[in-house]
């Protein structure tokens, strides 16, 4: 009786206090989450304030491009959209064209290539293979303008220039071992007992590759084809030294295009032609942006 007395007490004491410290708790919480929402949506307008002034811009009339820091000022029109399409001898249709298939080139490339190589350094055993495999990482100290003149003869003798031969054939003998690593981690965390499996179903190292490695690797050929298409849509200085036809030229040139130092330069069609360069990287970024978190968290390299 005594026992029960002592502690009926404490439990009518205690109950009371509950409801009172929950909502204060949570009532924090809310605070806390709202602040935090609200600092991270003023750093990404921040960040993302340049690309909504050149799209704001690319809205107004030229001599109204530069007359405030605003996005919005004056009419919006679409003039610059047009006349920057079809502004010179070739539309810019044609750049986006000749930018498609060199990306898609090189894409393909790159996950055969590097998907291969990677294959052999996380799976096969060879002489040499830790020696080669640090001196492939080693080629990524190499900036690309050391190699820039030697490369520039090569593709000369071979009457490359002029062609996407010099921009994709590269892609594939596996040059970027940035990829190559990404995917060998990406690969070493693969269970080996699925490759006994598959040796004791009578795969040999093609069956293994095929359908084991590549079907698993998706998150990585993701993130390098995400990768890819970024760094070769972006490129100026490749398709500058190789291409010098107007007809072959790529975005990057044609944006290039619109400013011309001699004589006045079309702003406003600059901005709109960069507006519509950026949707694609903008929409292969966010249809493969799964398989990227996925490719960088699996590979070691968050």
């Amino acid at each position: 009786m005594n026992a029960t007395a002592t502690t009926a007490p404490n439990r009518s004491t205690r109950s009371p206090l509950r409801p009172v410290l929950r909502p204060r708790l949570s009532r924090n919480r809310i605070v806390i989450g709202l602040a935090k929402h609200a600092g991270m949506l003023s750093l990404l307008f921040v960040i993302l304030y340049p690309v909504l002034w050149m799209i704001g811009a690319s809205l107004r009339p030229g001599n109204e491009t530069f007359t405030t820091l605003g996005l919005w000022a004056g009419d919006l029109t679409f003039d610059n959209y047009v006349e920057g399409w079809n502004a010179g001898s070739l539309s810019f249709g044609r750049y986006f064209l000749n930018s498609l298939v060199i990306t898609g080139l090189c894409i393909v490339g790159n996950v055969v290539a590097c998907s291969l190589a990677a294959f052999a350094f996380a799976r096969l055993r060879f002489p040499y293979k830790r020696f080669m495999f640090a001196l492939m990482l080693g080629t990524m100290l190499l900036p690309y303008h050391v190699t820039m003149v030697p490369q520039y003869v090569l593709f000369n003798e071979l009457a490359w220039i002029n062609t996407v031969l010099p921009l994709t054939v590269p892609k594939f003998l596996a040059t970027d071992a940035f990829f190559v690593f990404l995917m060998v981690q990406f690969v070493r965390t693969l269970p080996r007992e699925l490759d006994d499996a598959a040796r004791l179903d009578g795969c040999g190292y093609v069956g293994i590759f095929g359908r084991i490695v590549l079907p698993l690797s998706i998150p990585a050929i993701g993130t390098t084809a995400l990768f890819t298409f970024i760094n070769t849509w972006n490129d100026f200085l490749g398709p500058l030294l190789y291409l010098n036809r107007p007809e072959m030229w790529t975005v990057a040139q044609g944006l290039n295009s619109f400013v011309d130092i001699t004589t006045q330069s079309a702003y406003g069609q600059l901005f709109a032609m960069a507006a519509l360069s950026i949707a694609p990287i903008v929409g292969f970024f966010l249809a493969a942006q799964r398989l990227l978190i996925e490719g960088i968290a699996t590979s070691g390299l968050k």
